[in-house]
């Protein structure tokens, strides 16, 4: 049975009611992960836990060390990954203080991330068109319909450069584009997850109107804080509920992501390469 990880965003640096508790630190060969992994047990479940801006939110978006992070899940044995995430609502129904379990991204950060584990003598070129495992994602969708709370099927989410929230013009380009929310750290990790074989899900809690909306043109650290820390307690009390409902096994495609997706003759894989992404593709690899 696989661990089950998440990714805690604004507002969320820990997970209450974890038992056998126990800090990790990793290095990876692609640097230092946010923080300190927390291990520990929830609902029987074996759960690593990540604040991907540090606790005491110290990392701005763009510089988030994605690769690490993703690798260091992988390396913890990590199978599944929740991420919680604050995201602006695009279009009039996702009300502030909703949840969306997102399906697509749309990607608006020029590259300022490091976004994948194969750029270095390696290449590979996973399936991308459903970033999000749709097996995890219906999980922590009947978690919140369990709760009853105002949660959305689907949605696309805009990963926008940041650390400045929208101008006036941009968010009203989303709105034309059909995007339904906004947020700036989401896309790096499914891709990077997929890269990894580990099931991905955006659980995205709605913390304002982005600017766009006429009650709503100035987007303000305080209200999204206010309403952030509203949906913490919601957030909460989901991912034990999730964590509760997943099945011990994975039925779903993520398992074997990168069974056709690594290009480049295995032969012409360096050492350093091979170890270095052993527990990505040593499955693949090994034995030539």
């Amino acid at each position: 049975m696989g661990k089950i990880g998440i990714i805690g965003g604004s507002g969320l640096y820990k997970i209450e009611g974890l038992k056998k508790i126990k800090q990790v630190e990793l290095k990876t060969p692609f640097g230092a992960p946010s923080a300190n992994f927390v291990a520990g047990e929830l609902e029987g479940r074996e759960i690593v836990f990540l604040p991907r801006h540090d606790v005491g939110h110290r990392i701005c978006p763009s510089k988030i060390n994605y690769r690490a992070n993703i690798y260091g899940m992988k390396k913890l044995g990590v199978e599944r990954i929740i991420s919680v995430t604050a995201c602006g609502s695009l279009k009039e129904e996702l009300r502030p203080l909703d949840f969306v379990v997102v399906d697509q991204f749309v990607d608006r950060t020029n590259n300022a991330r490091e976004m994948t584990f194969f750029d270095n003598g390696i290449v590979a070129h996973i399936v991308f068109a459903h970033p999000v495992c749709q097996e995890l994602a219906q999980v922590v969708l009947g978690a919140g319909k369990e709760l009853n709370l105002r949660i959305h099927n689907g949605g696309t989410y805009i990963n926008m450069e940041g650390p400045a929230f929208s101008t006036l013009a941009e968010s009203k380009l989303y709105r034309s584009w059909g995007m339904d929310v906004i947020g700036m750290t989401n896309l790096a990790e499914a891709k990077l997850a997929r890269e990894a074989e580990i099931c991905y899900s955006t659980l995205a809690a709605v913390t304002d109107y982005d600017c766009w909306h006429p009650q709503h043109e100035s987007v303000t650290v305080e209200m999204v804080i206010a309403n952030l820390l509203k949906n913490v307690e919601n957030s909460k009390k989901m991912i034990s509920l999730i964590v509760k409902n997943l099945p011990a096994k994975r039925s779903c495609g993520c398992k074997d992501a990168l069974k056709h997706a690594i290009i480049t003759d295995k032969k012409l894989i360096s050492a350093k390469v091979k170890k270095d992404l052993n527990i990505i593709i040593g499955k693949y690899i090994n034995g030539l």
